[in-house]
């Protein structure tokens, strides 16, 4: 399966790149980036540093500085550390981005590998709907378009009512789902029952020092958040659930629905199911024990 992640990295960002790379089943032909745990730069640079990590000779062709409509973004520094990686912040600026910026890669990418190329869009959705404006066949050359993101049965973790990266542009959401490729919604119904707990984290690193090391020190500042916030001694598996689900859709439980994004108000970026919109398939449930064992099994065989 060819993949590019559309990414924001972000801690959890990383372990799912981590995944991608050790998938046998996944060839991972790029990344592009957007704005959302961190800015955009910052993405780029951290895109650039894991790929050299994990020796992938991939491009990142860099994408969305800020929303639809915003002319700013304030970073989720209080999430992933000033610099995206937790208490880590001196990261190397290895490399250079792609010539072409995001929604150009994207609509090369998926005119090239018609039908064949897997999009796993988990930032906000701002690149997605700027390859959809940029060009009207982007939709139907995609094989399939599988977004973490969204809060559809429960209630979101940025507010009562919303996930963060679908606040982090609601109007790009909105767009994506009115005119949508085949799509995958992997929200926070199913990555909250991927629970990982620091016990996990330590095990990773045991038997990967080098990659599941380096996820492990970046983690113990987003697990200081997640005990600090909600009293649990883990983390989500938020976008390795997602690079998951893009190959392993046999652990998912899906319901039909369109979707509308709320634009303002105190309920910005909540996610509705509306038949007025086209449907894509949401997940509902998933066996969170199996995604937490294969996202594991897979990268505990790197180095």
């Amino acid at each position: 399966m060819k993949l590019i992640i559309d990414t924001d990295p972000g801690i959890d960002d990383a372990m799912a790149i981590a995944y991608a790379a050790a998938a046998p089943e996944i060839d991972l032909i790029g990344l592009t980036t957007v704005f959302g745990n961190t800015l955009v730069h910052q993405s780029s640079r951290n895109a650039r540093f894991l790929l050299d990590k994990l020796n992938l000779p991939v491009p990142v062709a860099e994408g969305a500085h800020w929303a639809w409509g915003r002319d700013f973004h304030d970073p989720s520094v209080h999430v992933h550390g000033p610099e995206g990686f937790g208490d880590v912040t001196e990261i190397p600026d290895l490399d250079q981005n792609h010539h072409q910026p995001a929604a150009e890669y994207l609509v090369d990418m998926a005119r090239q590998h018609k039908k064949e190329l897997v999009v796993c869009a988990v930032g906000p959705l701002t690149n997605i709907a700027d390859a959809i404006r940029l060009d009207p066949q982007f939709a139907s050359n995609l094989g399939r378009l599988v977004i973490m993101g969204g809060a559809v049965f429960r209630p979101g973790n940025v507010s009562e009512f919303a996930e963060a990266n679908i606040h982090h542009d609601p109007l790009a959401a909105q767009a994506v789902f009115e005119t949508p490729p085949e799509t995958v919604l992997v929200g926070l119904d199913v990555t909250l029952q991927t629970l990982y707990r620091s016990a996990d984290f330590e095990a990773l690193a045991r038997q990967s020092p080098e990659i599941g090391g380096f996820l492990s020190e970046i983690s113990e500042f987003y697990l200081r958040f997640y005990q600090d916030v909600a009293g649990e001694d883990g983390c989500g598996l938020h976008d390795s659930t997602a690079v998951i689900a893009c190959s392993h859709e046999h652990m998912f439980e899906t319901v039909e629905t369109g979707l509308r994004v709320v634009q303002d108000g105190p309920k910005r970026g909540q996610t509705i199911p509306d038949p007025e919109n086209p449907p894509i398939r949401v997940c509902r449930d998933v066996d969170g024990a199996s995604v937490v064992d294969l996202f594991t099994r897979r990268v505990t065989a790197l180095p």
